[in-house]
């Protein structure tokens, strides 16, 4: 039997097989995702051709120099070089007649007796005194612990080498001091603990002034003022270009140089040049003295010590010398009592 054929329009079977389900062809879903967008606009400063861009790339490397450049402590309270941090440091290094130039408080802080003090001593002694902020003070003190309180030192004024020992033997000469100078030299002290804990003994003990190299050595900075307890309101420092240079200066002018070591050909008890002009040289304590330093000594002098103990500290060498001198000037009196 012969079938019929379709008589529908070939379009119209085309429409209904498009009616079944599953994939048949069409866009894809491009136009939905077209639709969709291209999501929230990039803030400006995170769009690489926006000036803000630019400005936020500037402001990091300069807040990455700030902090490169920030003076480091490990908050001990000291402060920075030029800087005492503390409530109990700062009032007494007004106490000590330390020289400063300002107090600065912080704005919030929260009074006790001894920030009455500080104002007290600072009014009297003419010192400004600078109402900051908390962020103000970390930037002042390194970071240091300040409890709200800091004092700006003066820049401390040096002596002159040369002029110093020479006006010192001047004096011993024309009978203004009643002894011969006693001087203590400090070869390679980079330490300013060391170096405070030096002037705090040489005070101590008789000295008439501490001398430094400009380079490769500690200088009077706060934390020298509080090691030295004072002692560096009360005994003159004076800095040399060249240590070895001044040394031999000195030996000209009349000052015989002895420098402390632990293996020195001289011992320190009975010391035979204690009534003349002295400069005593001590190194420090991981090298010694430095070579060219110890060829321009006129004695290496040794302290007798233990033999358990393998080295005295410098600031403990310095005493001990300078006791040992005191007493044999004054005729073993110190000695004997």
């Amino acid at each position: 039997m012969t079938m019929a054929k379709d008589s529908r329009p070939k379009s119209a079977a085309v429409r209904k097989a498009s009616t079944k389900k599953g994939q048949v062809t069409g866009s894809g879903g491009q136009g939905r995702r077209k639709l969709e967008g291209k999501g929230p606009t990039p803030k400006a400063e995170d769009r690489v051709y926006h000036k803000a861009h630019k400005n936020k790339q500037l402001a990091e490397r300069a807040a990455a120099k700030r902090e490169a450049n920030r003076p480091r402590t490990r908050g001990s309270g000291f402060g920075t070089d030029d800087a005492v941090a503390g409530r109990n440091a700062v009032v007494e290094a007004l106490r000590e007649g330390i020289p400063a130039k300002e107090l600065h408080v912080a704005a919030d802080i929260d009074s006790d007796g001894r920030v009455r003090e500080s104002l007290r001593f600072a009014a009297e002694r003419g010192i400004r005194v600078k109402e900051v902020s908390r962020r103000q003070l970390d930037t002042t003190t390194g970071e240091a612990v300040h409890q709200g309180v800091a004092l700006v030192l003066e820049p401390y004024d040096y002596a002159e080498a040369g002029e110093f020992l020479e006006d010192a033997l001047e004096r011993a000469r024309k009978g203004y001091i009643p002894q011969q100078p006693l001087m203590v030299a400090c070869d390679s002290i980079t330490d300013p603990r060391n170096l405070g804990a030096i002037l705090r003994a040489s005070a101590a003990f008789g000295a008439d002034g501490v001398l430094i190299p400009e380079r490769r050595s500690a200088g009077v900075t706060a934390t020298v003022w509080k090691t030295s307890a004072g002692a560096a309101a009360r005994l003159p420092v004076a800095r040399a270009k060249n240590l070895t240079q001044a040394i031999k200066e000195a030996k000209e002018e009349g000052y015989f140089v002895l420098g402390l070591d632990g293996e020195g050909d001289v011992d320190l008890p009975g010391l035979e040049l204690a009534e003349e002009p002295l400069i005593i040289v001590v190194g420090s304590e991981g090298k010694g003295l430095s070579r060219l330093v110890r060829e321009n000594c006129d004695q290496i002098v040794s302290i007798p010590i233990s033999a358990a103990t393998e080295s005295l500290n410098a600031s403990m060498a310095v005493g001990i010398s300078l006791y040992e001198i005191a007493t044999l000037r004054s005729g073993g009196a110190g000695r004997a009592a």
